[in-house]
Parts: structure tokens; sequence; C-alpha cells
């Protein structure tokens, strides 16, 4: 007798291939009875962990993968696979084994129940324990994410940051298209998006030590928190994306400045008075293309990090390639940088005006053409 499909168990990959194979197991003897699915959604992986799980499929049917080309973030590959799946609950888990799947059967029974929308393991609550994750710095770290989520969010969860939970499909897709995919705390986008209050349950969790592969929470985490958080709130004002390419733009000013001064004045002697510098106009026009190159690269640099994290661009080649696409798309860009700043300079505008004005032009430039042709459908 087929039993029908109860549940589904969402896990983001990236570079897992070694954790599969056991967690599969975990999760057979964990859901024993009980009719569910996994769905491993991979952000084409290195290690061949796309290609494992289809291994696996063929082997059991229950195990499905999707493998995502040019996309990352384990926030909207979460919200991939539980829009993939028939089940009527779905949950979602890491799968480096530090998400216990015992807690599933439980968390099961409270939705079924009807007594709660929602389930999910705290590593904060009353008997859970993080000393086995031998992290006590991503205790404090989480921590203190947890206290400002509280506090922004007024979700009133002792751990909102938690990536292990499970709700009823159908409370996902109805929301999905309001949920800003954005970082890596789904659970916190859904609490924060969901307009009806959510009566949730909570599971103290074991949080285990990382089995194999590498963590998908890199040295941009609080970063991502804190821009997951803006988008919820600002995004629909102003676009998450444009909102970080124009902040790493505004830094990308000070350093053109900071550059233009150490040229002029440390290696040229050149004097600032009256709001002009002393040297000819050649001069200055060649100090000042040497200042907007390197505040070009440093802009590339941060957004590569910071703003298309979830394209970023990895390896010698392709920063290098990638570098010298950011610099044709932008040329354009930075002739109207350094065309306008003369013309304001002989129309005898503040220097620093001029140079202000230059930037603000070249931004807009910058921003549409880098995003199609570096990180986007014609970039690497």
């Amino acid at each position: 007798m087929v039993q029908t499909l109860q549940l589904a168990i969402v896990m983001p990959t990236l570079n897992e291939r070694g954790n599969l194979r056991p967690l599969v197991a975990r999760l057979d003897a964990a859901l024993a009875g009980i009719a569910w699915e996994a769905i491993f959604v991979d952000d084409n992986s290195r290690d061949g962990t796309a290609d494992e799980a289809r291994a696996i499929a063929l082997e059991d049917p229950r195990i499905r993968c999707i493998q995502r080309i040019g996309r990352r973030g384990l926030a909207s590959a979460a919200i991939e696979g539980m829009c993939a799946t028939a089940a009527p609950i779905v949950a979602v888990m890491d799968a480096d084994h530090q998400h216990d799947p015992k807690l599933l059967p439980g968390m099961l029974a409270a939705i079924e129940s009807g007594e709660y929308d929602l389930a999910y393991a705290s590593r904060f609550a009353e008997g859970a324990s993080t000393e086995a994750w031998g992290r006590p710095d991503r205790v404090k770290a989480s921590g203190f994410a947890n206290s400002i989520a509280r506090k922004v969010t007024g979700v009133d969860l002792s751990d909102p940051m938690s990536g292990y939970f499970m709700l009823p499909t159908a409370t996902l897709r109805c929301d999905a298209h309001r949920l800003s995919g954005v970082g890596f705390k789904i659970l916190l986008d859904i609490l924060a998006t969901v307009d009806a209050p959510m009566r949730v349950k909570e599971f103290p969790l074991d949080f285990a030590a990382r089995a194999d592969g590498e963590s998908k929470l890199d040295r941009t985490v609080v970063f991502e928190f804190l821009i997951g958080l803006y988008d919820k709130w600002l995004g629909r004002i102003i676009p998450t994306r444009f909102a970080l390419f124009g902040t790493v733009g505004a830094l990308g000013v000070a350093v053109q400045f900071a550059m233009l001064w150490l040229v002029l004045s440390v290696f040229l002697g050149e004097r600032f008075v009256y709001g002009h510098w002393s040297s000819d106009e050649t001069t200055f026009n060649i100090a000042n293309t040497i200042a907007a190159l390197i505040a070009m690269t440093f802009n590339f640099v941060l957004n590569n990090e910071l703003t298309y994290a979830d394209k970023r661009l990895r390896g010698v080649w392709p920063l290098c390639k990638g570098w010298a696409q950011f610099a044709l798309t932008c040329s354009l860009g930075l002739l109207t940088n350094i065309g306008a700043t003369a013309a304001l300079k002989r129309m005898h505008i503040h220097d620093v005006i001029a140079v202000l004005v230059g930037i603000v032009l070249a931004s807009v430039w910058n921003f549409a053409l880098s995003s199609k042709f570096v990180w986007g459908k014609y970039g690497n």
C-alpha cells in the first residue's frame, strides 16, 4: 500500500558530498512509518554534491535534487526547495549533521495536530545545548544576532535565527512572493512576513559539530543578516542591491578623495589653497585618473564580496576577468567622471564639488552595466 506523502525535508547544500549518504540513513531511521521525501537544493557545488544526490536518488526515489546554476544563497535555495514539493508539510534543515533528524517526528506531530502553525528547533531553549558545536565565538555571535532580530522584528522566540524549522507548505507558498530571499535566515524572513500571528512550538536542539564539507556561513554572515533586515523593511523603497552598490560607491568616493590627496600632496608636493590644488590642469587630471582607477578597483573588490556575494567571483582568473569586465563596462562612467570634473574645474567650481559631481554622474551607469555584464547573465 502506497502512503500519501506527508513531509518534505529541504536541505540547501554547498560542497556537502560526504554528508549526503549518512544523512539519508539518519532520516530513514528517524522517520520510520512516515511518508517523506528529501530535496537537496545545491548551488552547483564544486565537489559534485548534486551528482551524489542524483546517484542516491537512483537507489531511493524519496531523494530529489535541484541543482541551481548561476544562483547562490541559502535563503533563496530554501524557498525554491519548499515551493518544489507536493508534501503538505515542509521542513528546512542543514545537511551538515548539525541538526538532529530525531526531532522531525515530534515537529511533524505538532503541525499535524493543528495546534501549531510552525515548529522549530532552538539552540537556546531550556534543555538545548551548543557544547558539541565547539564554537563559543559563533554561539556568542548568534546570541547577539538573536537579540537584534527580536528587537527589530518583534518576534519573541529564543532562537529566531534558527535554520531548522517546519510549517505547512501552503503557508509558505501563500507568502513566498513576499519573502526577500536575501541572506541566510529564512525563518526570520518568514516570521517577519506572515501577517497573522503564528502559533509556534519550540523544540530544544543539541546543536552538533559539522560532520564534513564547508560552512555556508562565511565571513559575510553578519553583513548578510543586516541586509536581510534592510531588505525586509526598506527593500521595496530602494532595491537592496542598488542600495549596497550605492553604499560601496560612497566608500569609493572617500577612497578617490584620499588617493587624490595622496598623489597630489604627498607624491607631487602640491598644495590645496582656497578650494583648489596648486597643480596645473594636466597634472590634476592625471592624478584624478589614478585616484579614480584605484577607487574603481576598490569598488569591484567590495561589490564582489558584499553586493554580489551570491554571485561572487572566485579564483585568480575569474577575478582578473571580472575586474577587466568591470573596468570595461564602467569605462564610460569613468570618462564621464573625469570629463565632468575637468569641465567643472574650468568653470572654477570648487574642486571637491567637481569631483563629487563626476562620481555621481557615473554611478547609475556603472550599476546598470556591471549588474548585467560582470555578475549577471553575461558575466563569468
